[in-house]
């Protein structure tokens, strides 16, 4: 699976895509980017929860919001553990590319804004948010894999562990409602 991982990661490293392009899709898994964004969501749904009397209106917002800081918790330990060597470009030499925190920060970030904001939203609206969440995070890992900083597979076990923190929290958001 690794030879195939990286021939695909080759090919897509040396592919016609822009790199100015791939760069700024890139940048969008940083945190700079994808926690003020979710700092927004979550500040929107708390209070839209407590202004309808939502008796836990926080929970759902704490919740994303520990979602958010266990991203690192989890992703650096298993960087140091696999310690998987990086595709040839900007950090090549370097090692701890699996997984990637750029794709999981992303992952979780758009991801839990977009299970707090979609109760909120008309119905019409809520797939074409959901669509969008998704197609953002492939074109942040295209990005990634474009630009050299990361294999695909870094980035496919990014949202599989970011999966299931966005569950957990929708689990949690699920039953906070109910119970509420």
């Amino acid at each position: 699976m690794r030879t195939y991982d990286e021939r695909l990661g080759r090919a897509m490293s040396g592919s016609a895509f822009p790199s100015p392009v791939a760069e700024f899709l890139a940048d969008l898994g940083n945190t700079a980017v994808a926690v003020p964004l979710l700092a927004v969501a979550l500040a929107w749904a708390a209070w839209c929860a407590r202004r309808t009397g939502e008796p836990r209106w926080w929970l759902s917002p704490l919740a994303a919001a520990v979602a958010m800081v266990a991203v690192p918790a989890l992703v650096v330990p298993f960087k140091a553990l696999i310690d998987r060597p990086g595709p040839p470009g900007p950090l090549a030499g370097e090692t701890g590319f699996f997984p990637s925190g750029h794709a999981a920060t992303a992952a979780v970030a758009y991801g839990a804004a977009a299970l707090l904001l979609h109760p909120l939203l008309r119905p019409r609206l809520r797939r074409p948010l959901l669509v969008a969440v998704a197609v953002l995070n492939l074109a942040v890992a295209a990005g990634l894999v474009r630009r050299g900083y990361h294999w695909p597979l870094d980035t496919v076990a990014s949202w599989c562990l970011s999966g299931l923190l966005l569950w957990a929290l929708l689990r949690l958001s699920r039953t906070s409602r109910k119970t509420g």
